[in-house]
């Protein structure tokens, strides 16, 4: 009766013991040249848990040995990590992440030729221009125009001018438009039906997904364009890669 009793609770403590060390939460730290990020997405893709870190960086997630580890944040480049037995052991991670180059708009250069203004007959009439088109325009205003041109100037090159004048004063202010994100532009171009069904998605994955899309620099293109078909065309190409993950 003692052995049996003995051998029972033997039995209890390895099956504790072995499930224990089979999965639990670890404490990690992310990381930017030596300085936390908070607010980064830490999805265990295994287990399909996630979390976000903290202020100082901070995060714990449970998980176990061959688990997946993704780490989402806006303005760092997509980290992924799987946890192995001394990672698990430690229980002590650490992540630096790189920052993701900035996208440069294309800047054409004109090279603009000097100016001699002692020399420069054109530049010299064109002030006279200028100077002249003031005061016939003032005349306009007041009713008070005589008819006569000063400094010799061209009659269809001032008729010119002074109606770029009254025309750029007439012109109505544009509007910016504000730039939509790409995630709101994903969620209300594609219902939920093409996320589980042509994407092949889980409801718990498709807002990982999303921030996975988002962190590709093409996002921002794409949302641009404002295209129902390249949204589910990058959607497409972006979800061969999530798989791979």
């Amino acid at each position: 009766m003692i052995k049996n009793y003995f051998f029972v609770s033997l039995l209890v403590f390895v099956f504790q013991s072995s499930f224990s060390q089979s999965e639990k939460s670890i404490k990690g730290i992310v990381l930017y040249e030596k300085f936390p990020v908070g607010k980064v997405e830490v999805a265990n893709f295994s287990s399909k848990k996630t979390t976000i870190t903290n202020a100082a960086g901070e995060f714990f997630i449970v998980v176990k040995t061959g688990d997946a580890l993704v780490f989402v944040s806006k303005n760092h480049d997509i980290k992924k990590i799987v946890v192995d037995k001394n990672t698990f052991d430690k229980n002590n991670l650490i992540i630096s992440l790189t920052l993701k180059p900035e996208e440069l708009k294309e800047v054409v250069i004109t090279k603009i030729p000097s100016i001699q203004l002692s020399t420069d007959k054109a530049y010299e009439q064109g002030k006279l221009d200028k100077l002249a088109l003031e005061k016939a325009a003032k005349r306009l205003k007041t009713g008070v125009y005589d008819g006569t041109i000063e400094n010799g100037m061209d009659l269809m090159r001032i008729g010119g001018m002074i109606f770029g004048l009254f025309k750029k004063e007439k012109e109505p202010v544009k509007k910016a438009v504000p730039k939509i994100q790409f995630k709101e532009l994903a969620k209300s171009t594609c219902d939920q039906k093409f996320y589980l069904q042509t994407l092949k998605l889980k409801p718990d994955q498709i807002n990982l997904f999303l921030e996975f899309c988002d962190a590709d620099p093409k996002s921002k293109t794409v949302a641009e364009s404002n295209n129902v078909l390249s949204v589910m065309d990058f959607l497409l190409s972006k979800n061969i890669e999530f798989k791979k993950l």
